[in-house]
């Protein structure tokens, strides 16, 4: 927004509340590793795009990349998800039920996808009985007529900036293609990664955090690699709303932010070394 306003010099600028110097760095960095703004600091028209969508930066570029993926009308619904409170409820008195009706919506690699079915079936139920739905599903109706709310508003945006709605669903009955969708999210999401150590316990990338996989996540299969949306400082250190990624995708898509020879050393940045010299090969191969 500053940079929009053609405030440069954030460094030395009044603030009423100023950040520390260290978070504004990183902040700087955030927008230049997503293509916000170049290397001289300078707004590029994907950092003006991103900055007409009212959105934490990551997901706005996620919706910017999503149409790549033939998948923007997915995205578009999961960005909504992720920016109301929680759709699902878990009372305590009948967490049982509520989990056996989460169940119904799972999809075993990613939380993302998990919301996304859930919303799906949701568009698919006639309007008198959206509410009863809901109530027996165990999830929360203010919630998702928040979603509806915001994905309509972010639409419009859309349609506006000229950003391609496509979809996965080539039936027309809610179905997606769960390869897209988890590509487009590791491309828009993926300074939010981590890995799962030989120790069992998961490593941010770059920021070395020990972390677990919340509870709630229906990832159960400790995969090596996964995107996550929140980092939970509670009882103990926990990333939620994970979804599976490929180390081979990391490298593709984001070559400029796994910079091997700047990267701290670690278990993943020999994994890192190893697919960099498969998307090599692959590359010689293809001439």
């Amino acid at each position: 927004t500053f940079k929009k306003l053609d405030i440069n010099d954030l460094v030395h600028f009044d603030f009423l509340d100023p950040p520390a110097p260290e978070t504004l760095m990183r902040a700087l960095e955030l927008l230049n590793y997503l293509g916000a703004l170049d290397d001289e600091g300078e707004m590029t028209d994907v950092g003006y795009q991103m900055s007409e969508l009212p959105l934490d930066p990551q997901l706005a570029k996620l919706i910017l990349v999503s149409p790549d993926y033939g998948c923007s009308a997915e995205i578009v619904t999961i960005v909504a998800c992720l920016s109301v409170p929680q759709i699902f409820m878990r009372p305590r008195e009948s967490a049982k039920q509520a989990d056996e009706a989460k169940a119904q919506f799972s999809h075993h690699e990613s939380d993302h996808l998990t919301l996304l079915k859930a919303v799906n079936e949701y568009d698919m139920i006639p309007d008198n009985e959206k509410r009863q739905w809901c109530w027996d599903n165990f999830i929360s109706e203010r919630s998702m007529i928040s979603v509806m709310n915001v994905r309509r508003q972010l639409i419009g945006i859309m349609k506006r900036l000229d950003i391609p709605l496509v979809s996965s669903d080539i039936k027309g009955d809610g179905s997606f293609s769960s390869l897209d969708v988890r590509k487009a999210l590791t491309a828009g999401m993926f300074m939010q990664v981590a890995f799962r150590q030989t120790t069992g316990d998961y490593l941010t990338i770059k920021d070395n955090q020990h972390v677990s996989i919340h509870p709630s996540s229906v990832v159960k299969n400790r995969p090596e690699w996964v995107i996550f949306e929140e980092f939970a400082l509670t009882t103990k250190n926990y990333i939620r709303t994970v979804t599976v990624t490929n180390v081979d995708w990391l490298v593709e898509l984001a070559p400029h932010y796994f910079d091997i020879e700047n990267f701290p050393k670690c278990e993943a940045k020999g994994e890192l070394e190893k697919a960099y010299v498969r998307l090599a090969h692959s590359r010689r191969k293809r001439g």
